[in-house]
């Protein structure tokens, strides 16, 4: 029998098909490869299927994106309503930051299906909720919700494009850019380098927390901002 005849009987004989085990699949296809590596011949490989036969289960590929996004919202820990809604929204944050770096692909997906499933209409009302349940208009929450997920999301990309992974890294390239620079023509550059960059026992994942509570800081549950005029 060929490779490909025991890889189909082996999928015969395994667990049956279904939507879930297919999404199961295609969210650890797109761990390894990426979401563009997600298409129904590679998911029927692995599955040991023929491509044909995920038909009868999911719809096709958005469909199994749809799926791939909602089983990414449904680790996410939602906000529960509370008092402290700050806290609230910077444990969510941290909570979806974790998922977006166990599944980064997903940084650009996550709002842009037109049919979300259960679990994301669950993860929005309870973001919704608790900025609802700490005072916030309807509109002032939905600007609320919009401000923190684009940083959020820009952080996560920012994060998965830098030249380093962790301290002894980020030492290592921030040492060299300083070496290179040209002396005195970026003072402000090197003095972030040196100051903030290359201080002892910094870690660049702390400041994600750090940009959250600004941001945290500047909302208001009646919408206004310090300053802002209206």
């Amino acid at each position: 029998m060929s490779e490909r005849g025991k890889g189909r009987r082996a999928g015969r004989q395994g667990a049956p098909l279904s939507r879930a085990r297919i999404v199961a699949a295609a969210v650890a296809l797109a761990d390894e490869k990426g979401e563009p590596g997600v298409t129904m011949r590679a998911l029927a490989a692995r599955l040991g299927a023929e491509a044909m036969s995920l038909y009868n289960h999911v719809a096709g590929r958005d469909d199994i994106l749809d799926g791939m996004v909602d089983a990414v919202f449904d680790e996410i820990e939602p906000p529960k309503p509370a008092a402290d809604w700050r806290g609230a929204m910077r444990d969510r944050a941290a909570s979806t930051r974790a998922a977006l770096l166990r599944h980064p692909w997903a940084v650009g997906l996550l709002d842009s299906r037109s049919t979300p499933g259960p679990a994301t209409l669950r993860h929005h009302d309870a973001v919704l909720g608790a900025l609802r349940a700490g005072g916030f208009s309807v509109a002032a929450a939905v600007r609320a919700f919009s401000v923190i997920d684009s940083y959020l999301y820009g952080f996560v990309l920012q994060e998965r494009s830098l030249p380093f992974t962790g301290p002894a890294e980020l030492d290592e390239v921030a040492t060299g850019i300083l070496r290179d620079l040209p002396t005195g023509d970026y003072p402000h550059l090197a003095e972030a380098i040196t100051e903030h960059a290359l201080r002892p026992g910094y870690d660049h994942a702390g400041e994600f927390t750090a940009g959250l509570d600004l941001i945290l800081g500047a909302l208001r549950p009646d919408g206004d901002a310090p300053g802002d005029a209206g």
